[in-house]
């Protein structure tokens, strides 16, 4: 079984990677394109952002989720954790992402991140544009993408 999890995790980076260097060209032109098919592996690791290791696969049926979200410049979003393994692009703008350990982590426009599990923590757009990021989640049915933690107070 955990074969077959190791195998949809890179396909699902194979998916993210393609995707990202879709977005990241919203201003394709035809006469641009490739002549022929590239391939870029923007993240290889069994580490979140902040250098902990990543648990083990859920044991069972998989569920994989896509989810694009736009953070408007000033944004915060609330105390959180993930209770699933997941990962996504920055396709704009620039995230700071927050431990409760005070660690921090930017990611800029075309980077991959391999967000924390069952650790809480909070995003930030400091920048001047919206934040467009897309994340993709290995969970199974029923079990939430993330939990907020509402009472934490913000900074």
């Amino acid at each position: 079984m955990k074969q077959i999890m190791y195998r949809v995790m890179a396909a699902i980076l194979i998916i993210s990677g393609t995707m990202a260097t879709a977005c990241k060209r919203s201003d394709f032109q035809e006469n641009d394109a490739p002549q022929t098919v590239q391939s870029t592996e923007l993240i290889r690791t069994s580490q979140s952002w902040d250098g902990e290791e990543l648990p083990d696969y859920l044991e069972g049926k998989p569920e994989i989720v896509a989810v694009k979200y736009e953070i408007p410049a000033g944004q915060k979003l609330g105390w959180h954790y993930h209770p699933v393994l997941n990962h996504g692009i920055l396709v704009q703008g620039e995230l700071t992402i927050i431990g409760m350990d005070g660690k921090e982590k930017v990611v800029h426009e075309g980077e991959a991140i391999v967000e924390m599990v069952n650790t809480i923590h909070h995003g930030e757009n400091r920048g001047t544009k919206p934040v467009v990021l897309y994340m993709f989640y290995l969970t199974q049915k029923d079990i939430p993408l993330s939990v907020q933690q509402p009472d934490i107070p913000m900074d």
